[in-house]
């Protein structure tokens, strides 16, 4: 049975997020606060492996993402000229 109180002080503003928050959950703001502490300092060791996983993959991922973004945009710069030179040979720019 929950019978002890805990109080604290916020803000008008804070008090009003969680009371947004908790309702978009479904739950009181109560409730909302109590996930919130349970769940705070909750990872596994299992989740901070794969968590590292995902973190090396991604670092090792944005070399990658970097050059085709790259690529892209030359392709783009190249596609805007020749659409220039296009419209300029027409007596439209």
């Amino acid at each position: 049975m929950q019978n002890a109180r805990v109080t604290f002080l916020t803000t008008p503003d804070r008090k009003a997020a969680i009371e947004a928050k908790a309702a978009s959950l479904g739950v009181s703001s109560g409730e909302y606060i109590r996930l919130a502490v349970d769940n705070f300092d909750r990872i596994s060791a299992k989740e901070e492996v794969e968590l590292a996983a995902l973190a090396a993959e991604l670092n090792a991922a944005v070399p990658a993402m970097r050059a085709s973004l790259n690529r892209s945009n030359l392709v783009l710069e190249d596609l805007h000229a020749e659409m220039n030179q296009f419209f300029q040979d027409r007596g439209i720019a």
